[in-house]
C-alpha cells in the first residue's frame, strides 16, 4: 500500500484529512464529514446495547448514462452527506462503552462519518452473479469496522467508480445506533438531497431513542423468570464443527413471480400435514388462540424486558446460533428506491455475502425477492439442487 497527504479545496464545513491511497486495483480518496451548520455539540450521551455491537453493510450497484459527471455525482454526494448529518447526528458521533459498562452509548461532539471515492477494474456485468468467494467485493466498502469501542465511526460511505462509467455505493451502519428502517429512511433522505428534491430543513426524521425507559438500573423490582431464548441448545449432530473447517461459498437465488405462485401452491392445505398445531387450534376454539396470545404478551412486561438488557448488558447472553438460520428481510426496506442522480439501482445486497441469509428487492420486479446466504462449500450443489430443482 502506498499513501500520501492529497490537499483537497472545498467550501464545505467539514473537518478533513484527506489521503490518497492506492492498494491493489483501487485507488480511493479518503476523507471525514462532519455536520454543517450544527450550532451546539451534544455530550449527553445515547444509551444503546451491546447486542447490537455489528456492522450493517449495503452495496447499491448504479447504471451509468451518457453524459454523467462523475465529479459532479461526488460533490452532490458530499455536500448532502454533511447536510443530513445534521438531523442525524448520532451517526456523526462515537460509540464508546458507559463508564460503568452495563451499555453503549454515542457521544455527539460531530467527530464526523467517513466518506471515501474509489475507482475499480470491476464492472456492472459482475454483480449479475453471486460473488465468488464471501470477501470478493470487500473492497467496495473498505472500512471494514471490526469494533465500533475502538474510535470507528458508526457510518462509512464508500463511492466507487466501476469499468464503463457505472458506480457502486457502500454504505455501512453500526447497528447498535440504526435499525435497518432507520438506515432506509436516512438513505432515501440522503439521496433527495443529493439530487436537490428536499432541503435539510424539510426532513422530519423521527428517531426513537427512547431506551432510558427501559433503564434496568431503575427497575423496581428483578424478573425471576426464565429466559428460554438464551438457553443453549445440545449439539447432538456436531452441526457446529462439521463444518467448521469449510470455506463458505455464497449463492444467489431469484424467486420470481411464477415461482412463489408454485411455492403458495405447494404448501399442504391438509390440516395434518401442520402435526396438528391447525387441529388443536381448530377443537379448542378461537378463544383458546386468544388466551395463548395473551398469555404470551402478559409475560413481556417492562420487566421483562429489562431483564433481557441485563442479561445482554451485564452477563452478555446471545442467543444459542447451534441449528438457527438468521433470516433477515431487505426487499421491503425501501432500499431499491434510493438514487442519487444515477437512478435507482440495478442490485442492492450486501457488501459480503455471509452465513446470514438475506431477502433482497430485484431490480425491475416488484413481486420477485433475490435470496443471498454463503453455505459451506461441499453443500452448495445441493442447497441449489434442493431449491431450484422442482421449479427449473
Amino acid at each position: 500500500m502506498i499513501e500520501r497527504e492529497v490537499a483537497i479545496n472545498s467550501a464545505e464545513q467539514t473537518e478533513r484529512k484527506d489521503k490518497l491511497l492506492i492498494c491493489f486495483d483501487i485507488i480511493f480518496f479518503s476523507i471525514k464529514v462532519c455536520p454543517g451548520n450544527l450550532g451546539t455539540n451534544l455530550s449527553q450521551p445515547l444509551i444503546l446495547s451491546f447486542f447490537l455491537r455489528f456492522t450493517v453493510e449495503y452495496l447499491f450497484v448504479f447504471k451509468g448514462r451518457p453524459g454523467l459527471d462523475q465529479s459532479v455525482i461526488t460533490a452532490r454526494v458530499k455536500a448532502a452527506l454533511a447536510k443530513i448529518l445534521v438531523p442525524y447526528y448520532p451517526l456523526a458521533g462515537r460509540v464508546r462503552a458507559s463508564p460503568d459498562g452495563s451499555s453503549l452509548e454515542v457521544v455527539c461532539r460531530s467527530q464526523g462519518a467517513v466518506f471515501m471515492e474509489a475507482v475499480s477494474d470491476l464492472t456492472i456485468n459482475d454483480f449479475d452473479r453471486a460473488p465468488r468467494y464471501v470477501t470478493q467485493w470487500r473492497k467496495l466498502l473498505s472500512l471494514s469496522v471490526a469494533d465500533v469501542l475502538k474510535g470507528a465511526p458508526p457510518l462509512v460511505i464508500q463511492l466507487t467508480w466501476l469499468k464503463g462509467g457505472d458506480a457502486t455505493l457502500g454504505v455501512g451502519f453500526n447497528h447498535c445506533v440504526c435499525d435497518g428502517i432507520g438506515s432506509a429512511e436516512f438513505l432515501n433522505s440522503f439521496a433527495e438531497l443529493a439530487v436537490g428534491q428536499n432541503q435539510v430543513g424539510d426532513l422530519k426524521p423521527q428517531p426513537i431513542w427512547d431506551r432510558h425507559l427501559f433503564d434496568p438500573t431503575k427497575a423496581s423490582h428483578c424478573y425471576t423468570g426464565n429466559h428460554l431464548e438464551f438457553n443453549g441448545v445440545p449439539d447432538l449432530c456436531g452441526f457446529t464443527s462439521r463444518f467448521s473447517n469449510e470455506n463458505l461459498i455464497p449463492t444467489s437465488i431469484i424467486f420470481d413471480k411464477r415461482w412463489l405462485n408454485e411455492l403458495k401452491d405447494a404448501c399442504p392445505v391438509n390440516e395434518w400435514a401442520f402435526r396438528g398445531s391447525i387441529h388443536v387450534l381448530r377443537e379448542k376454539g378461537l378463544g383458546y388462540a386468544a388466551m395463548l396470545i395473551k398469555r404470551a404478551k402478559e409475560r413481556v412486561d417492562d420487566e421483562y424486558v429489562r431483564s433481557v438488557i441485563v442479561s445482554v448488558s451485564q452477563a452478555r447472553a446471545c442467543p444459542d446460533s447451534v441449528g438457527v438460520l438468521i433470516m433477515s428481510q431487505w426487499s421491503r426496506l425501501g432500499l431499491d428506491s434510493v438514487d442519487f442522480g444515477m437512478g435507482k439501482p440495478v442490485h442492492v445486497g450486501p457488501v459480503c455475502s455471509d452465513k446470514y441469509c438475506l431477502i433482497l428487492p430485484v431490480h425491475n420486479q416488484q413481486d420477485a425477492v433475490k435470496v443471498m446466504v454463503a453455505v459451506p462449500a461441499s453443500g452448495v450443489d445441493k442447497y441449489e439442487f434442493l431449491v431450484k430443482g422442482p421449479y427449473s
